[in-house]
């Protein structure tokens, strides 16, 4: 019996891979019992920051990400394809259908036990997978802590706004995606420059909750709209507000563009893309109105800051999320150094895949490094003196070591990253 603790998407994920093996797994989700400063619900595998599950193009590091999680059977990407809305080139879903449609598959597996309560303690005596996510329980921290041995080490997030889709004005707004790249699923706000200097004024003058000093380690992913304001004028016109690809034809082209990305379903609400932010409420809603297409904005769901926690995982753990000192102890998730939901999903499936081979055959199986999967785990174990969490991006892969057109890299980084993950569960195929 494996323990895991968290039904985010690292732990749901590592739940399902186990239980399909005939595992028996205990999942420990203290929500709605006891809630994170961040999540709205009780649900399994909420997406709090943004319904983005990012590109889906083989050819960028988490579209092929994701690709590698499907031929393992993954259960996020069957709950995303499931739940899927358009996006363009980029994979989005209805959270409340990706939630519902893994909490289902997760609570009738008849080898699934789930247990809605905190768990707190760690048995270094009993296989557990700790996937308790960036806001791991202050018990359970502490309790990481003392066993580890280490600094408390955390970074905080930022969550962007989401508006009602009846309050933006469509006359003004548009339908478009950059360089019209898949469907024209992106409400754009164009800007003239006269409007975007007044929108920059106020949003770098505008209130923001009182932080304290450790609250200022913010991951650059997910930097804050004002605090990358702040570092200059045109910083965000090179960033999420860039209006490259966005114009229209026949119209001049917009100094800068604010989008907004569908959250749900039914089209009802759009958060606005990059505009994390630690505002003041009253201070977001001003801002937020000075955006063209946005001037009668209601605004659904605030942007707000909270705790992201994560371990020094280069001095704890290997290429297969084990802990070095404690066997029988993983973890996954934004907590083991990954960023992102499709790598916190991923290294839910690569710890799993990990334990499966431990418990059945004693020994592990660490993934290729030249795989998306295995270069995330390679990078979260290695030594690294100002180790910060990572997405996944091409250049954890090892060089190509051959010449290549420049232009023809991406596809050949895929190509190798998949043909090696073949040659791999082929060989592995009595864990696979």
């Amino acid at each position: 019996m494996v323990k895991i603790i968290g039904a985010g998407l690292a732990g749901v994920e590592a739940a399902y891979y186990l239980a399909n093996k005939g595992i028996k797994v205990k999942l420990y989700e203290m929500r709605p019992k006891k809630m994170t400063p961040a999540h709205q619900s009780g649900r399994f595998a909420e997406l709090v920051c943004s319904n983005s599950l990012r590109s889906n193009d083989i050819a960028n590091a988490v579209g092929l990400l994701k690709r590698e999680m499907q031929s393992f059977n993954s259960l996020v990407m069957q709950a995303a394809y499931y739940a899927q809305v358009p996006a363009g080139s980029s994979l989005a879903v209805d959270r409340e259908m990706f939630s519902t449609y893994i909490e289902e598959k997760i609570k009738n597996h008849e080898h699934i036990e789930v247990i809605l309560d905190e768990a707190k303690d760690i048995d270094i005596n009993q296989y557990t997978i700790i996937a308790a996510g960036p806001l791991a329980s202050d018990d359970l921290f502490e309790s990481i802590s003392k066993l580890l041995n280490q600094e408390h080490l955390h970074f905080f997030d930022a969550i962007a706004p989401i508006i009602d889709f009846d309050s933006i004005n469509m006359d003004v707004a548009y339908l478009k995606s950059r360089y019209d790249k898949g469907e024209a699923a992106y409400i754009n706000c164009p800007m003239n420059e006269e409007e975007y200097d007044k929108f920059y004024d106020a949003l770098i003058n505008a209130d923001t909750v009182e932080q304290k000093d450790f609250e200022k380690n913010v991951f650059e992913g997910c930097m804050p709209a004002e605090v990358m304001a702040s570092r200059g004028k045109q910083t965000l016109l090179f960033g999420p507000l860039k209006p490259v690809g966005l114009g229209l034809e026949g119209k001049d082209r917009p100094h800068a563009v604010v989008q907004l990305r569908q959250d749900d379903f039914q089209k009802t609400m759009y958060n606005i893309v990059g505009f994390q932010t630690h505002l003041t409420w009253p201070a977001q809603k001003k801002v937020i109105q000075l955006i063209p297409g946005l001037e009668n904005a209601k605004i659904v769901r605030y942007g707000v800051m909270h705790r992201n926690t994560y371990i020094e995982s280069p001095k704890v753990l290997n290429a297969s999320f084990q802990v070095k000192d404690y066997p029988k102890l993983f973890f996954a998730g934004q907590i083991s150094g990954v960023e992102g939901y499709v790598e916190s999903a991923a290294s839910g499936l690569n710890a799993a895949i990990q334990l499966v081979s431990l418990l059945k055959y004693d020994k592990l199986c660490p993934l290729p490094v030249n795989t998306m999967m295995g270069a995330m785990a390679h990078y979260i174990s290695s030594y690294n003196r100002s180790f910060v969490p990572m997405n996944a991006n091409l250049g954890l892969l090892p060089e190509l070591g051959y010449k290549h057109k420049k232009k023809e890299r991406k596809m050949l980084y895929a190509n190798r990253a998949l043909k090696e993950l073949d040659e791999f569960k082929e060989e592995n195929a009595w864990s696979m």
